[in-house]
């Protein structure tokens, strides 16, 4: 696994919030150059590679997502993966918007 600050003691978990994109994003190009998609499964990380795939683990109830990096962000103090919709809908995430979570690096 290739080693990120983000990820705390060289392991390949990270544990924090989730958020996911509003709508008004659906079309706009991603910071990796990709039409932005709320019907894939992607997400937004302040600085995995583009292309990196991770798991996201709801540590609450299990549920769980594989997404592709191809964004930036979220920039709101705290959140550490945000989500397109298809994604925050498989974690039962999308009434209340943000979630706990545990990213894991897959590649």
């Amino acid at each position: 696994m290739t080693a990120n600050s983000a990820f705390a003691n060289d392991t390949d978990i990270q544990e924090g919030v989730a958020s996911y994109y509003s709508d008004r994003f659906q079309g706009a190009l991603t910071a990796s150059g990709e039409a932005f998609d709320q019907q894939a499964l992607t997400a937004a990380h302040p600085s995995l590679p583009f292309g990196t795939k991770v798991l996201v683990t709801r540590p609450d109830t299990g549920q769980e997502v594989e997404v592709l990096i191809n964004d930036r962000g979220p920039f709101v103090k705290g959140r550490i993966i945000d989500l397109s919709k298809r994604a925050a809908r498989t974690l039962g995430m999308l009434n209340q918007g943000v979630a706990p979570v545990m990213v894991t690096l897959l590649d």
